[in-house]
């Protein structure tokens, strides 16, 4: 086995972690643009405490994070056992809850990205619409949105890079079982256990990296372009 030659557990351990991200974001992504208006421009009081609960996945270590959503949404857990009675679904220790777990720890990311730019806005511009008779939902789809896209996109790009290096929550909250909750950093850590690893373990280290840098520099590119268009 050479050091490029990338096994089939490997290409899965790739694939779920990838399908892992895009759930994550897109799942997140409704969610992430009421939050980030809410607190970009809500004024009601828990305001701050809304702020800090967002942002709570970056200051908490990321095992408490999984441990509080195994007690949730475990079989025995409030939300689990509800899920489960209606609808027969599971998400502990399956690939959905290594998606949910990535997606709460990208959260804060994506709400602050997309916070940023809709305080850059220029309300008067908003304001200049509804007073020409345009109606709230076409002032938002028309202008605001339009001009948050690119805060929309870094935010989900930055949140994407987020989750394909989450191993702390996923690995507490669904373990380690390859084809359904494997993604790369646990991967990782599983070849590390395994005497003569180290070989596999560099080789998603590097897929890692490759796939990290390229989200930073998509996300870099974005901001770039969001920089001179403010400037035209």
């Amino acid at each position: 086995m050479t050091w490029t030659e990338i096994t089939p557990a490997e290409w899965e351990a790739l694939r779920l972690s990838l399908r892992v991200a895009t759930v994550a974001v897109l799942c997140s992504l409704p969610f992430a643009l009421y939050v980030a208006a809410l607190l970009a421009r809500g004024n009601f009081p828990g305001r701050l405490l809304l702020d800090g609960l967002v942002h709570l996945p970056l200051v908490v270590p990321p095992v408490v994070i999984g441990y509080l959503l195994l007690v949730s949404f475990g079989k025995q857990g409030w939300l689990g056992a509800w899920l489960f009675d209606l609808f027969g679904l599971t998400i502990a220790f399956t690939w959905k809850g290594a998606a949910l777990a990535a997606g709460i720890m990208a959260f804060p990311l994506m709400v602050r990205a997309m916070r940023l730019s809709l305080e850059a806005i220029d309300r008067r511009l908003e304001t200049a619409a509804r007073t020409l008779g345009a109606p709230p939902w076409r002032v938002y789809a028309t202008i605001t949105l339009p001009l948050m896209a690119p805060g929309i996109l870094s935010g989900m790009v930055l949140a994407f890079a987020r989750c394909l290096g989450e191993f702390g929550a996923t690995i507490t909250f669904v373990s380690n079982i390859p084809g359904e909750t494997q993604t790369l950093p646990i991967a990782i850590y599983n070849a590390l256990q395994i005497p003569g690893g180290e070989l596999m373990a560099a080789r998603l280290a590097g897929l890692s990296i490759v796939l990290a840098l390229a989200a930073l520099g998509f996300s870099e590119l974005l901001a770039r372009r969001s920089r001179a268009r403010m400037a035209d």
